[in-house]
């Protein structure tokens, strides 16, 4: 049996992104770990701003190649910077497209996040590594009945965290593959086609 597929994305969409590259070496650790990993960048999916009177109209294309991705994988890997103590609107935004049930689903159904394992992780520059951000963050995953493994990765002061060979922050980059470690566990675990039928 192939590893477990995870969606890597970012709610950053700045070119030089510190939770972008955060996310990057998380994701290599994953594929090493054994599972197969799709990363995708928010940007190039141009989601406009949920509104409910956008949905009825027509659920936009782009929105629901983004839903489909979500379905399709087995769990995520997502790093998101702290704005205001929260999570990036951009990051809520394409976990509120993708929870919208489509037709003859009902509001429970839940596909692109029901049943599987995300790990999460924050690079700030603040003293507290995006903590609050990350709090929040676990509590929309759980809210949409995705289960949110136990380690996290806090990346603080992650200005001065990274070098041209990578991260340099010694429990970040002791965390990572733990926090990987459990994630690729679970997705595999969690499954469709593991599950007895």
């Amino acid at each position: 049996m192939t590893g477990p597929r995870l969606l890597a994305f970012a709610g950053s969409t700045r070119v030089d992104s510190l939770n972008q590259r955060l996310l990057d070496i998380a994701a290599a650790a994953a594929r090493d770990a054994g599972a197969q990993v799709t990363a995708i960048r928010l940007r190039d999916f141009d989601l406009p701003l949920y509104d409910g009177d956008l949905e009825a109209e027509a659920f936009p294309a782009r929105a629901d190649e983004l839903r489909a991705l979500f379905i399709e994988h087995d769990g995520f890997l997502i790093a998101t910077p702290e704005y205001n103590g929260s999570v990036s609107g951009v990051l809520k935004n394409a976990i509120d497209w993708a929870s919208r049930p489509r037709a003859g689903e009902s509001l429970i159904a839940l596909p692109a996040f029901r049943g599987k394992v995300a790990g999460i992780m924050s690079a700030s520059e603040s003293p507290f590594g995006g903590l609050r951000g990350l709090a929040h963050l676990r509590q929309i995953l759980g809210t949409i009945q995705t289960m949110v493994a136990t380690e996290q990765v806090a990346v603080p002061h992650a200005d001065k965290a990274f070098d041209e060979a990578g991260l340099t922050a010694p429990m970040p980059k002791i965390l990572i593959p733990i926090m990987v470690a459990r994630v690729v566990f679970l997705a595999g675990a969690l499954r469709q086609d593991a599950r007895p039928s």
